[in-house]
């Protein structure tokens, strides 16, 4: 599984990284509402909570799903303004700004994103023109709850009204508490911006992107960027740039914005906070398959037990399991491909052991895989 962004044609000087408040602010909703995506974030988003004002409170459950269930594009609105070319703003309000430059469609389709993305191969259809896609759209949000069914036919009735009233919930964010945030973290994004750009003017995308994220593979004879994981998609820049948005509190999230006619963007996080930011990288989608795939049996399993606890040679794993020698070394060798057993060599034996390290921060790691 994987996303593949197809760059063919595309020239350096089409590529930006800048960050953005808003989307940041969207980074900080998310973490506040979902603490557990962000276990870094807790003790910020449990502070955050504890001096907002009820009634701000209250306002930010209307339209929570807006940037819990999914991460919507309302938060990225430079990137579906017309010439595919314009950049986020420096500040909240320019990027507020650029939100009310989108047509009713554009905010109206963006804003919907939390009932889900369409099915692939599913031809992308106008909400506001076309009545199918209207109803399935009522449909999907019915199913969610009455909540996002009100804030749908709200969202129908009357798309400016809904924008305005989003301009001044994010703006009330940002007095409450988000313009102290954006304080403390824009010196790091503005870093990490430079840091990027400077990568990419010296070695090009292919020295920038391992540094963006070890997720990020560039197949240069391709033309194309592979996006590591649980997904599946092809896009394509086109004539539109690449631009790459960091964030300080989107860690694990990785997020590719791909809507149709919106030129491409990364949203990648600068760092993992806490002891993640100097641990091992996370393995990729398919090693993390590879060891579900290798625990799911119950010989491996039981083997494990045994590994864990000691060394122990083929032939001793074969005693103590009533198998053959070959049998245990098959599923030996199922275990050492994922990445979970060690070996070493003792005279003309070899011993066996469970990785304890790797098998702890399996928990972690499926979390990061899924929420990547």
């Amino acid at each position: 599984m994987s996303v593949r962004i197809d760059i063919r044609g595309l020239p350096p000087e089409r590529i930006a990284v800048v960050p953005s408040p808003l989307a940041e602010l969207g980074m900080a909703l998310h973490a506040r509402a979902v603490p557990d995506h962000h276990p870094g974030l807790q003790s910020w988003a449990t502070a955050v909570s504890a001096r907002l004002d009820p009634s701000l409170a209250d306002r930010l459950c209307e339209a929570d799903f807006l940037w819990t269930t999914s991460h919507s594009d309302v938060f990225l609105p430079s990137a579906g303004l017309p010439g595919r070319s314009a950049l986020p703003g420096g500040t909240l309000a320019e990027e507020l700004d650029l939100l009310d430059r989108l047509s009713d469609e554009q905010f109206v389709d963006a804003a919907l994103e939390f009932s889900g993305d369409p099915a692939p191969g599913r031809q992308h259809a106008p909400v506001l023109r076309d009545p199918r896609a209207r109803q399935h759209a009522l449909d999907l949000a019915a199913a969610r709850g009455p909540r996002q069914l009100r804030f749908t036919q709200r969202l129908f009735a009357d798309p400016p009204g809904v924008r305005g009233w989003l301009r001044r919930l994010l703006e009330d964010c940002d007095e409450a508490f988000f313009a102290d945030t954006w304080a403390r973290v824009r010196p790091q994004l503005a870093a990490d911006a430079r840091h990027k750009t400077e990568l990419l003017r010296r070695k090009g995308l292919a020295g920038m992107l391992p540094a963006v994220s070890p997720a990020l593979v560039l197949d240069e004879t391709a033309g194309a960027i592979t996006v590591d994981k649980l997904a599946v998609g092809r896009f394509g820049v086109g004539d539109g740039m690449l631009v790459l948005v960091p964030t300080s509190m989107g860690w694990p999230h990785l997020m590719v914005l791909h809507r149709p006619g919106w030129q491409l963007v990364l949203h990648y996080p600068v760092a993992a906070p806490g002891p993640a930011a100097s641990g091992p990288a996370a393995p990729s989608v398919e090693q993390l398959t590879l060891r579900m795939r290798a625990l799911a049996h119950p010989v491996r399993m039981r083997l494990c037990r045994h590994l864990a606890r000691a060394a122990h040679t083929t032939g001793e794993l074969a005693d103590a399991h009533g198998m053959t020698a070959p049998e245990i070394s098959r599923h030996l060798a199922v275990l050492k491909r994922a990445g979970l057993i060690t070996t070493r060599r003792r005279g003309r034996y070899v011993q066996y052991r469970l990785d304890l390290g790797v098998v702890a921060r399996l928990g972690s790691e499926f979390i990061e895989g899924v929420l990547r």
